[in-house]
């Protein structure tokens, strides 16, 4: 099973100041949109997701099909696939792909202390 890349997604109160502070921390800038209260900040390998008012908690995020610089891998696991491998061995899904569709789709599940992990294909 492929995940594809990793990040952190960050709920925050002030989308300007976490910007502020991450951009001292070394992150730049690797998409999103701020005027629509969503960035993607990358240093080095690390990407974290700052996300102003979209979500309750902060989430484990993986994308499939994407590399580190969101870029199309050429083999990956369709989502669709991952979730039928999971629901298979027992994990509880929170929100659910429709698995009759192709293409972008996601999932939600939790891991046993209650942390949120999106799964989020965008291709």
């Amino acid at each position: 099973m492929k995940l594809g890349a990793f990040s952190v997604s960050l709920n925050v109160k002030d989308i300007h100041q976490s910007k502020d502070f991450y951009e001292k921390l070394g992150f730049q800038v690797l998409g999103g949109d701020i005027n629509q209260n969503w960035l993607i900040l990358k240093n080095e390998d690390t990407v974290i997701g700052l996300f102003q008012g979209m979500f309750e908690k902060n989430l484990l995020t993986f994308n499939p099909g994407w590399n580190q610089n969101a870029e199309n891998l050429e083999h990956f696991t369709d989502i669709r696939d991952i979730q039928k491998e999971l629901k298979a061995s027992g994990i509880k899904m929170i929100k659910e792909a429709d698995e009759s569709t192709e293409g972008p789709a996601h999932f939600i599940i939790e891991d046993p202390d209650g942390n949120p992990i999106l799964v989020d294909q965008h291709r």
